[in-house]
């Protein structure tokens, strides 16, 4: 345990940093499982329903550095491609 005052504080501060990225990571892995759900079962509506909220959850996190740019460009790529594979969508 750290013993500085200065220590402490920052061992507070990455409680409060790792509390709050997991609450964002997790409504981000939410959101991805829902388009690929919808995805897998091929409901085209409901997958450009969720394909918007979700990019804009992917963006969000990217910019908190909660996830990588690479990574955020990743999953919107993966995802469009995945969306754009389906019969009945044409973009």
């Amino acid at each position: 345990m750290a013993n500085h005052a200065s220590a402490l504080k920052a061992h507070r501060q990455n409680l409060k940093r790792r509390e709050r990225n997991r609450v964002h990571r997790s409504r981000l892995r939410t959101s991805l499982k829902a388009v690929h759900k919808a995805l897998a079962a091929g409901k085209v509506d409901e997958v450009t329903q969720n394909m918007s909220a979700t990019t804009s959850i992917v963006d969000k996190m990217a910019s908190k550095g909660i996830i990588h740019a690479n990574a955020a460009a990743r999953y919107k790529s993966r995802l469009v491609k995945r969306l754009s594979a389906l019969p009945t969508v044409t973009t």
